[in-house]
């Protein structure tokens, strides 16, 4: 299926996840500027640092994807979403298993803070089910439905209650572009080059499998991050993507 995520470069959809503390992160940055347009700010990063990380970021020219999963009553996670969208970010994510109101709730602080803070509206995804679990560690919590089928629940009501997309496996990822339609985000962790260590995750795929499935962005962390030259490794996933 085409996507609306086709024309732009492959290379411009290539989120490096910042994993590290603040130095290592501006030290990666600096060495990425210019060749990468998306960072990740995970929960490592911003609970040592706060918004401060997502401005220094854009002021270099970034795109930020602010990673920090919110799950809470609706209440809470509208809240949330206000914040997080006020400091610029360009995409944030919440769990799915919070909920339609929940994640209605999350589009909407999002939403109002664009508004009142004169910003793009970021894009807004719901965690399906992480990519360092595999079918044992979801059915210990209880979930009787095989991943697949969890995974595909979890992304019909990210559908229902409006917000931009997903995150999911690339082993989910073509199942859900033709659930989600060509428009939805459906960003995928989880994805090595060839050879590459898995590490903690369980769910993986290689870059190009990932964007032929029908990621519309994938995060690439450790590859890229703890390489010996980090500006080469991200050449080297853009090259094969091109």
């Amino acid at each position: 299926m085409l996507t609306v995520f086709d024309n732009i470069p492959a290379r411009e959809r290539i989120i490096v996840a910042l994993d590290c503390g603040i130095e290592e992160a501006f030290d990666l940055a600096d060495k990425l500027q210019g060749k990468a347009v998306w960072m990740k700010v995970g929960m490592t990063l911003f609970y040592a640092n706060g918004p401060a990380i997502v401005y220094a970021l854009k002021e270099r020219g970034f795109k930020v994807f602010l990673d920090l999963k919110f799950h809470d009553i609706p209440h809470q996670v509208e809240g949330a979403a206000y914040s997080a969208a006020a400091s610029g970010a360009d995409m944030l994510t919440m769990h799915t298993v919070g909920g339609v109101d929940m994640m209605m709730a999350a589009q909407r602080g999002a939403e109002r803070s664009a508004a009142e803070y004169g910003h793009e509206v970021p894009a807004t995804l719901g965690i399906t089910v992480l990519t360092s679990m595999n079918d044992a560690a979801l059915a210990e919590t209880g979930v009787s439905r095989s991943m697949a089928d969890q995974v595909v629940v979890l992304a019909e009501q990210a559908k229902r209650s409006g917000i931009s997309g997903v995150v999911a496996s690339p082993k989910e990822a073509a199942r859900l572009r033709e659930i989600l339609g060509p428009e939805a985000y459906i960003v995928t962790p989880g994805v090595r080059p060839a050879g590459a260590d898995k590490g903690d995750q369980s769910r993986v795929a290689t870059p190009a499998d990932a964007f032929a499935a029908g990621a519309s962005h994938i995060v690439v962390g450790r590859p890229i991050t703890q390489a010996a030259d980090p500006a080469a490794a991200f050449e080297a996933i853009a090259a094969e993507l091109a």
